[in-house]
């Protein structure tokens, strides 16, 4: 009987640990995280599943996912950093004065027949309303810009909204991969 008392007593420590590892984990370092809408086609698809990764600052190129003010999660790419001016002009971005090529939205531009898949714009003429992006705030786009509600419509996103980055999307199975640049 002690030994049955000691054995049960082993397997819900066991799983008491494991439960706590797994809160832990998802608490400070990974959780899931679902694709909803077509906002950053054809980067990353509806309903696919991703990793998001909790630890380290988000880089300028870096898919984010952050708490939008309409209470949702949402997914995008990080164009500007804290103190950058950002600035769209025949459909090339400038980052401080600087053109900056964006090798992921080749595969889009190319399918597109009318031209421009990025209208021109300054952050004046944004949501952000100022020609900077606020401290400890990011300025966040869809890679599919013509349908994506991003920081052009709700303005700078503070530091403490983002969740983390993600870039490992693990199913469908069929599309396993690591998002790269």
């Amino acid at each position: 009987m002690i030994r049955k008392k000691s054995e049960t007593f082993e397997w819900v420590k066991s799983i008491m640990v494991a439960i706590v590892l797994v809160f832990i984990i998802r608490t400070f370092f990974f959780s899931p995280i679902v694709v909803d809408g077509h906002s950053m086609d054809p980067t990353l698809q509806d309903k696919e599943r991703m990793v998001v990764t909790k630890i380290g600052e988000p880089k300028r190129f870096d898919i984010v996912v952050f708490h939008a003010p309409d209470g949702r999660d949402y997914i995008k790419r990080v164009i500007g950093l804290p103190g950058d001016s950002i600035e769209y002009k025949n459909d090339v971005l400038y980052i401080n004065g600087k053109a900056y090529n964006e090798p992921y939205l080749e595969k889009y531009k190319k399918r597109l027949n009318d031209g421009t898949l990025t209208y021109s714009f300054t952050l004046n003429e944004t949501a952000v309303g100022s020609g900077t992006v606020p401290k400890d705030s990011l300025f966040v786009l869809g890679d599919n810009r013509r349908q994506s509600k991003d920081s052009r419509d709700i303005g700078a996103i503070p530091m403490e909204k983002v969740i983390g980055t993600t870039n490992f999307v693990y199913y469908p199975i069929k599309e396993i991969n690591i998002v790269n640049d």
